[in-house]
């Protein structure tokens, strides 16, 4: 048996969240698979590290599809004809999108409908492209995968899709993360705020991450009280970057807020695993991996009370309002002043986090894949 794979987001030392899920979850697919022919489409030169078995049969295909209209011209030209070529069983792809002018059979994973719901988040194409191309892809698969049952409610409400032909499979936690030691805490302080602690957020820098309200939020902390704690910014610049280094360059605190751009997953896991705590805001999201990586690394959580998030934090998180900048400060004082809210939020994170692992997210994934194949 074959199946192709789209792994066009498997991008060495940059991969984001549906990458990271792309990688874990074929890690051990693939491995407890070897009966199967994997067939990978990447969009790029690809790293050797990807080709986890040798039952993995890599194509690289062109164009790279870093936009909407070379995204179109990828899946509906060179994959297309590369699935008429190779006839696979299945077209997996952990991103959603299919190949729609290809008639067999293919599986998407539908994270969040983002694109449709705050559409003023994504550039002009970028939102055309994908609220046209998911909603045909999720009437094409045979069957669906989604990171939460926020988002599965989402697909059937706003999609008018069948409950019935979608599974739930959530994230889990990259094993790199970790709590660490006094003195490695101290030592990424050093190198990161100038030996200050620190609030941390992380994950890419898109308007419907919040981080406007994030820094209005972190402006008022500092306000309030006489601490030299900053707020450091994880994570690479999307859109509207301008609008976000216009409003830091505006507040009397500014240069308290550090962006540090994309970072090195080592450095990811110090900076997270060394934070007073995360604030992660967002005002949508599909699940919100860096909430349970925190979990992981004993590091307090001030989440949204909106979408996914207060599904996946379950009682192990502060839950505020992401629309409220008051509410999200008061809640950081909180996790400051307050020792036995802040210890009673890392016992319960390292509960809730035994909740998720990619070693279940795999088998969620392949029992759902095995279904239609």
């Amino acid at each position: 048996m074959k199946i192709a794979v789209n792994t066009r987001l498997l991008r060495k030392d940059a991969m984001d969240g549906i990458g990271w899920f792309t990688y874990n979850t074929l890690k051990k697919i693939t491995r407890e698979n070897p009966g199967i022919e994997f067939h990978f489409f990447f969009d790029s030169a690809f790293d050797q590290e990807f080709l986890f078995t040798p039952n993995i049969v890599p194509h690289q295909l062109f164009p790279p599809a870093k936009h909407a209209l070379l995204n179109l011209a990828w899946f509906e030209w060179s994959v297309k004809r590369k699935l008429q070529s190779i006839q696979p069983a299945l077209f997996f792809s952990p991103d959603g999108i299919l190949c729609l002018g290809w008639q067999g059979k293919q599986y998407g994973v539908i994270h969040d409908l983002n694109f449709l719901h705050i559409p003023e988040a994504l550039k002009y194409s970028n939102r055309k492209y994908y609220s046209y191309v998911i909603p045909k892809s999720a009437s094409k698969a045979a069957r669906i995968g989604t990171v939460s049952q926020y988002s599965k409610n989402d697909l059937v409400a706003t999609l008018g899709l069948s409950q019935d032909k979608i599974d739930v499979v959530y994230c889990g936690i990259n094993n790199h993360f970790h709590p660490v030691s006094i003195e490695q805490a101290k030592e990424t302080r050093h190198q990161f705020t100038g030996d200050c602690e620190y609030f941390v957020f992380i994950g890419t820098l898109s308007p419907r991450k919040n981080i406007l309200r994030l820094m209005e939020a972190f402006e008022m902390y500092k306000t309030r009280g006489q601490n030299n704690h900053k707020l450091l910014i994880v994570g690479k610049a999307m859109y509207k970057q301008d609008e976000l280094m216009g409003y830091k360059a505006k507040l009397a605190h500014s240069s308290d807020i550090i962006f540090t751009g994309r970072l090195p997953d080592e450095d990811i896991k110090k900076i997270l695993g060394s934070a007073l705590a995360l604030v992660y805001i967002p005002i949508f999201e599909g699940f919100g991996i860096p909430v349970i990586e925190a979990m992981q690394c004993n590091v307090p959580v001030i989440a949204s009370n909106v979408t996914s998030v207060p599904e996946i934090c379950g009682d192990a998180a502060l839950i505020v309002d992401p629309y409220n900048p008051t509410d999200v400060a008061a809640a950081m004082k909180q996790v400051i002043d307050n020792e036995n809210l802040r210890n009673s939020l890392i016992q319960k994170g390292n509960k809730r986090k035994d909740s998720f692992s990619w070693d279940k997210t795999a088998d969620l994934l392949w029992k759902s894949i095995s279904t239609v194949l």
